[in-house]
């Protein structure tokens, strides 16, 4: 086993050349060795040190001077995601998919105290509503209490705390780079006035279209909740044109933005799908990164929150339908349920794509016709066509592939049916989707 210092026992003769390290430097070695061993599965040494690390009834204020290296190595680490092109989002959903919840509220305490280290200028609002939703705020009153006041939240020791601490950083310091999407912190924000106009446009034809779902989700009528929810789908089909000529009308130089939506499994296959195809319709491409657990959505910030929207509440809505089918066997008494509900959901993600294309090409021949003189074709293709270069830009090698194939034909025709009976309408607001995600 490898140890991080190497102290002479009592009665060894030291050398007066070699400096004795001090009890900082020795907890910074120690968490090195311990993020060196998890990258190396050497388990016994990880114990090892986190047990040191852990505490020294030997040493002073050992567990105080331990607290501090760790905090720091956690704020490095929560940078260096940042530079990375990762978002604080991005990094609580990727810890909790290969760690625990508990690693993801540290890792939200971890990002809490780095941002405080950035002027409120330079926090675009896309990284505040991601930290209000995540609820990452310093709710200790001391750093240095801080440790004490986790293990007593979380109902743990210091051992687990400290585990934890390096598991998390082990985790961020070795997040592959990302294509970044937005500004990261540090980075001055600068709007206009054209573009605040257009945001205004934006709250205003959202919350119309969040009152009709609400309708819809409440009512006990299907006749009605259709009707609702495709008179919603309507509006995001038409708020999406009002956005591009209003645009178009006072100059706006704002190009396409960036969102990650979660993919996650079981079936994550057909459920990229559903949201590759939910973007195509909604002027937007999806970029799946399946090792990651999230699709890159890009297209401009109207249509991403619709985007959004709407493949949540689709979603939502094929898992109750392919959970009320059943499990399934075939003749002989084998279970055909994992085949039956990966064609249920490709089957519904190919149906709901066709509904959403013909909503939405219906809205634009009803907007051309009614557009009074202005011309939204070459505005609408314009946009297309930024939305495709911001692809090819940050995503330059991208590789195309085919969804898997289907084996089960019941639940591919299942999967159509319950497309069709799909309401187009989004299940919660635009932050309550964010939320889950």
């Amino acid at each position: 086993m490898r140890k991080a210092w190497w102290r002479p026992r009592s009665g060894d003769a030291a050398d007066p050349t070699v400096a004795t390290p001090s009890f900082t430097e020795e907890a910074g070695a120690l968490t090195a060795e311990a993020v060196r061993a998890l990258s190396l599965n050497d388990e016994p040494t990880f114990r090892h040190c986190v047990a040191v690390l852990s505490g020294r009834p030997d040493v002073p204020d050992w567990a105080r001077t331990a607290d501090r290296c760790l905090a720091a190595r956690l704020r490095r680490s929560v940078t260096l995601a940042w530079e990375r092109g990762w978002q604080p989002a991005d990094v609580v959903r990727f810890t909790g998919r290969r760690h625990t919840a508990r690693h993801g509220r540290l890792a939200i305490d971890a990002i809490a105290a780095e941002m405080r280290t950035y002027a409120a200028a330079t926090v675009s609002d896309q990284w505040r509503e991601q930290l209000a939703v995540l609820g990452a705020e310093v709710w200790w009153a001391h750093d240095a209490d801080h440790p004490y006041e986790w293990c007593d939240r979380e109902g743990v020791d210091r051992a687990d705390l400290v585990a934890c601490s390096v598991e998390l950083v082990h985790l961020l310091e070795g997040l592959p780079r990302l294509a970044k999407i937005g500004s990261p912190p540090g980075t001055p924000c600068r709007e206009t006035p054209s573009h605040n106009r257009v945001r205004e446009v934006d709250q205003r034809m959202l919350a119309k279209v969040r009152a009709l779902l609400a309708k819809a989700e409440s009512t006990e009528f299907p006749e009605e909740a259709e009707a609702l929810s495709a008179r919603a789908q309507e509006l995001i089909a038409r708020h999406s044109i009002d956005h591009a000529l209003l645009a178009a009308e006072t100059g706006d130089l704002g190009g396409p933005a960036g969102r990650r939506i979660a993919v996650d499994n079981p079936y994550d296959t057909p459920k990229a799908v559903l949201l590759t195809v939910v973007a195509d319709a909604n002027r937007c491409r999806a970029v799946w990164h399946r090792e990651l657990g999230f699709s890159t959505v890009l297209g401009f910030p109207a249509d991403l929150a619709a985007v959004e929207m709407l493949f949540t509440s689709l979603l939502v809505q094929a898992t109750a339908a392919m959970v009320h089918a059943g499990p399934k066997r075939d003749a002989h008494g084998r279970s055909r349920t994992r085949s039956f509900r990966h064609a249920f959901l490709n089957a519904y993600a190919a149906r709901i794509g066709e509904r959403l294309r013909d909503v939405a090409s219906e809205a634009t021949k009803q907007a051309a016709a009614g557009a009074e003189g202005k011309d939204l074709l070459p505005v609408l293709a314009a946009r297309d066509q930024a939305v495709e270069l911001a692809v090819d830009k940050m995503f330059p090698n991208l590789a195309k592939s085919r969804a898997g194939s289907v084996s089960n034909y019941e639940g591919w025709v299942a999967g159509r049916a319950a497309a069709d009976l799909a309401s187009l309408n989004g299940r919660s607001e635009v932050t309550e989707a964010f939320r889950r995600s």
